[in-house]
């Protein structure tokens, strides 16, 4: 039974996120009784840092819904979150652009249906693409976008409950980036300099256009994001995302996972310059993603040293060869 009203305390927990979730009132169910047959499989899934189990099941899940998507959202051809960054972090989709700023209102479409109402970032652009190929889909938008007019965030919206990025429970912000049409620039694909910003270690380039760079803690230098954004040692890159460590820069799955889950758009994204024109905020590039792990963050999921190795001992007896 779930009785009406009534919550107690849940958690922290280990989550998809790839973090502990915090603690929170949920539902109570009361169990009268427990049926079970004799050696019974106990369905469940282990969930952590990406990929796990439901990483894989969440991936099959798209696959098969996936043909259903054109059917209930016209203007969407194909559509893909990713599991790295927990699902709801960041979703990409090729729309129809058969007139001006279609891909728009497409993007509303899909911020409007069901679970992908949770979606905190949305990528859109308008040719086929292999959306799950996430460096070359970033640098395809990157080579496109108008930051003008092409960069949109939405303050004070719903939030997953996982997310803790805005440091507030279910409530955040939104992002939707387009890059549509004709090819706009050539993107930068390398960096050396010896000198570094203030405040920034090391610098290494993640795709075309995107250049991560590890810095000093948020907690010892809360206003670098907006340094860097009139740094010139980055004019030539469209997006530099902060990161603590450079490594995240070394593959797409550490880049997806570190960045779409530790910033909000509204409270963790710079710009060289903002501006307001006809009511609408207009971006210059470089933009800046700060996701640095803040205070608020809860901790990262880290198996436990004896857990480690009691399955490392009798993982061939768990999946003989």
């Amino acid at each position: 039974k779930v009785p009406p009203h009534k919550r107690l305390p849940e958690g922290p927990f280990g989550d998809h996120y790839g973090y502990y979730s915090l603690k929170h009132d949920y539902p109570v169910f009361e169990v009268e009784a427990i049926f079970h047959r004799k050696d019974a499989i106990y369905p469940a899934t282990v969930v952590g840092k990406p990929r796990q189990e439901d990483f894989f099941i969440g991936d099959y899940l798209q696959e098969l819904l996936s043909p259903l998507f054109p059917l209930v959202m016209p203007a969407v051809v194909d559509l893909w979150s990713y599991g790295e960054t927990g699902f709801h972090s960041l979703a990409a989709a090729v729309v129809r652009e058969r007139y001006a700023r279609e891909a728009i209102s497409a993007g509303f479409r899909i911020l409007g249906e069901g679970q992908l109402a949770l979606t905190k970032f949305l990528l859109l652009t308008d040719k086929e693409q292999d959306l799950r190929n996430f460096k070359r889909l970033f640098e395809y938008i990157l080579e496109r976008v108008d930051w003008e007019s092409d960069f949109f965030i939405f303050d004070r919206t719903s939030f997953d409950t996982l997310d803790y990025a805005s440091g507030q429970i279910n409530l955040g912000s939104k992002a939707m980036l387009i890059g549509v049409g004709e090819q706009k620039r050539d993107l930068k694909r390398d960096f050396s300099t010896s000198h570094l910003p203030q405040g920034v270690k090391r610098a290494k380039v993640f795709c075309g256009g995107c250049l991560v760079v590890e810095a000093d803690s948020y907690e010892a230098d809360k206003q670098l994001p907006a340094r860097l954004a009139s740094a010139t040692e980055f004019d030539e890159f469209e997006v530099v995302v902060i990161h603590d460590k450079l490594e995240y820069a070394d593959s797409s799955d550490k880049f997806l996972w570190a960045t779409w889950t530790r910033f909000n758009p509204s409270t963790d994204v710079y710009a060289r310059g903002v501006r307001l024109k006809h009511n609408r905020i207009c971006y210059e590039s470089p933009i800046i993603i700060d996701a640095r792990m803040k205070p608020w963050y809860p901790k990262e999921v880290e198996a436990r040293e004896d857990t480690i190795k009691l399955v490392d001992k009798r993982w061939k007896e768990y999946f003989p060869s």
